[in-house]
């Protein structure tokens, strides 16, 4: 494939709802393009795009993949987009680079929550649009239904281009409105027929609603328009085209992808219609040496800067880093610079990919989209630039993790390789996180969804050859005591030559100080206990704090005194006050232990019409619902504190009850007393486990 000037290239997200045809759909274009030699299906597992073991054997898509192909002597980028929300991170990659979407909607199933969030994410990265309805071919596909839908949801920036041609329930052809022109696919292509009168009712008022659309982005146009005169094909292409690229037009086609039927209009459209990065704003950097902002255009003589919005990772080839020349030109061989790690990197070969098939080119130019192999310390969201010219682009805003499971390796011994895998795969997916939590000594994985975490786990298989385990995370629970006591710690052990002597006298009391977790006072009066041994009273009970006497959680809120004691002059020693210590610190199972529990501040967003089944579904939690903020657009913001031991799959259960409309940001707030029905099963459980052990 050959270089492209930047004003013939389109870089295109495919988006929308899971199922919908995306796939399909960018089979379509690259079969029509003659980019493959055969038409490639979803069930078959050949498309391009779905190349990956587990795309193929889910028939779905899970990673963002390219598909670049000529048309019309323009070069289209497409990014075929997954639809399933737990990797939402594959869309925020593809809208860091992309120009323009197709949202594909389905004929039957219509406007759906996948239709709403990429809409959404076209609205926030202030990307043009056009809505294609696809599986017109199928029984009950019905255009108008969801030209309706879409207009009560976003209004009249809908602009049906085409209405379908339809003979029952067969999907016969279209209207193309723009030309008034009708098609009707046949056996060897499409051919032009007269545009048939049972469809004028139909036509009318789209026709009508188009032009007067094109009319308002012109006042000499609206000035024409309102003074009876005809506007031309063209003076309506061109007010369209000037429409869509502000936002205020959204055109709407309609085919059918797997019968590959309508498809070459929409390419025409994408071609026509559609940025380059050239009708795009220029990009917004800043210099890391003088933190002023800069901005660089997309020009070959700009010097050259980049932004990596993917990672791939393979045990056998390495990593490839997927970008966009946003300045200048990049040519295999050149050192560029990585402001975000402050390194040097070597550029090797630079590949056009295709699904995964990588073809090498020697340089790349403004707003065409390549891949790099072998970068040493780049990641996903850094810059690339020019050493004398540096430049930092904002990066990309991932979602934080919502669901967390504990890990382990399925067979002893192979720890390492489990991790190690583990972390290679979170270089590709930064919405997938690998914590260690030392303290309840879990390694945690952290994801959008379920899903997600079980492709995680088939891909750690299938790629590196090793399986893990999924388990409950621990909470981590902590113990205090309720009540103030005294207790008396001796430890006087007699072996032949030096004894060991130490006692000691604590006073252990609630601390009422939510910013301390422990307070050492002493109160020695008289050299009972000599000084040099009071630091080791302290030491030896700090080193009880992990284990509390209750269910071995660590003990906090705890205020120990010192007020009296004893020691010997030849056996005492400091190790000796320290075993004294920890000899007292075991009688505060009579200071009225209890079991306390990590609470969390909840904010939960959801539509207006899910508010009762969520706060419903909170109070069974054990949650305790602040308050509710209206947000506008039909969401609702809930407030909740609510303990994080309920919270575990929260993502899975608001996703069913919102259907995907919802989401969830969870912060800890602080600790609080498990009530005695449940504080009994923990502490029972906690103590199998131990003993297990």
């Amino acid at each position: 494939m050959k270089n492209y000037a930047t004003s013939d290239i389109r870089n295109v997200a495919i988006v929308g709802h899971g199922s919908e045809g995306k796939t399909t759909l960018t089979e379509a274009m690259l079969y029509n393009a003659k980019a493959t030699d055969r038409f490639g299906r979803v069930d078959d597992g050949t498309t391009t795009t779905d190349s990956d073991s587990e795309e193929i054997k889910r028939h779905i898509s899970i990673s963002a993949a390219l598909a670049p192909l000529e048309w019309n002597n323009h070069k289209i980028n497409i990014i075929d987009v997954p639809g399933y929300f737990d990797f939402i991170g594959e869309m925020l990659q593809a809208f860091k680079v992309v120009d323009s979407a197709v949202i594909v909607v389905g004929a039957t199933s219509g406007v759906a929550v996948g239709t709403e969030k990429a809409w959404d994410y076209c609205e926030k990265y202030d990307i043009p649009k056009l809505v294609f309805i696809n599986q017109m071919d199928k029984e009950h596909a019905n255009f108008m239904k969801v030209i309706d839908q879409l207009k009560d949801k976003y209004g009249p920036v809908i602009a049906p281009f085409q209405v379908p041609i339809m003979k029952g329930d067969t999907f016969k052809g279209f209207v193309d409105v723009v030309n008034m022109t009708a098609r009707e696919f046949t056996a060897q292509g499409m051919k032009d027929i007269p545009v048939p009168d049972d469809i004028n009712d139909l036509l009318e008022p789209v026709r009508t609603m188009l032009v007067e659309a094109a009319a308002e982005t012109d006042e000499e146009l609206m000035e024409k328009y309102f003074e009876g005169e005809e506007l031309t094909v063209d003076e309506i292409r061109t007010a369209l085209r000037k429409g869509v690229l502000n936002g205020d037009i959204v055109p709407v086609l309609c085919g059918s992808a797997f019968n590959n039927v309508g498809i070459q209009m929409l390419m025409d459209t994408i071609v026509y219609y559609f940025p380059s990065p050239l009708d795009r704003q220029t990009s917004i950097g800043t210099n890391p040496n003088n933190e002023t902002q800069e901005e660089r255009k997309y020009d070959s003589k700009e010097p050259f800067s980049a932004i990596v919005f993917k990672t791939l990772v393979d045990p056998f080839v390495g990593k490839l880093s997927l970008f966009k020349v946003l300045s200048g030109t990049l040519s295999s061989g050149m050192n560029v610079y990585n402001p975000n790690q402050d390194k040097t990197e070597k550029v090797g070969s630079i590949y056009f990919l295709k699904g995964k098939k990588q073809t090498q080119i020697d340089s790349i130019q403004p707003g065409d989209i390549g891949a790099i192999s072998k970068l040493q310390f780049t990641t996903t969201g850094d810059t690339l630039c020019d050493n004398n010219a540096p430049i930092i682009y904002e990066g990309i805003e991932f979602p934080e993790p919502a669901i967390s499971l504990a890990v382990k390796s399925e067979k002893q011994g192979e720890e390492d390789k489990v991790f190690g895998g583990l972390y290679r795969l979170m270089e590709e997916d930064p919405t997938f996180k690998v914590i260690q939590n030392n303290e309840t000594g879990q390694t945690l994985v952290s994801g959008v969804g379920e899903l997600q975490l079980e492709v995680v786990a088939n891909k750690l298989k299938t790629k590196f050859g090793v399986g893990l385990v999924y388990e409950e995370p621990k909470v981590a629970y902590r113990e205090t005591i309720r009540k103030s006591i005294k207790a008396e710690g001796k430890h006087k052990k007699q072996s032949g030559g030096h004894g060991q002597y130490g006692h000691v006298w604590m006073q252990f009391e609630p601390l009422n100080d939510p910013s301390k977790d422990f307070e050492f006072v002493d109160k020695i009066v008289g050299g009972v206990v000599p000084r040099q041994y009071i630091p080791a009273v302290e030491k030896g009970l700090i080193e009880c704090l992990p284990k509390g006497v209750l269910a071995g959680y660590p003990v906090i809120g705890l205020k120990a005194t010192l007020y009296d004691g004893s020691y010997h002059s030849v056996d005492s020693s400091e190790m000796a006050f320290k075993v004294a210590a920890s000899l007292a610190f075991r009688k505060l199972e009579q200071a009225n232990p209890v079991l306390l529990e990590p609470i969390m501040k909840a904010e939960v967003v959801v539509p207006d019409e899910c508010m009762g089944d969520i706060i419903g579904d909170l109070n069974r939690r054990r949650g305790r619902i602040l308050g509710m903020i209206p947000l506008g657009s039909g969401l609702q913001k809930v407030e909740a504190e609510v303990p994080q031991a309920e919270m575990t799959k929260y993502a899975t259960d608001l996703r069913s009850m919102t259907q995907g409309r919802g989401w969830f940001k969870l912060v800890f707030e602080r600790y609080e007393e498990v009530p005695g029905n449940i504080s009994g099963k923990i502490i029972e459980q906690t103590k199998k486990e131990l003993e297990a052990e």
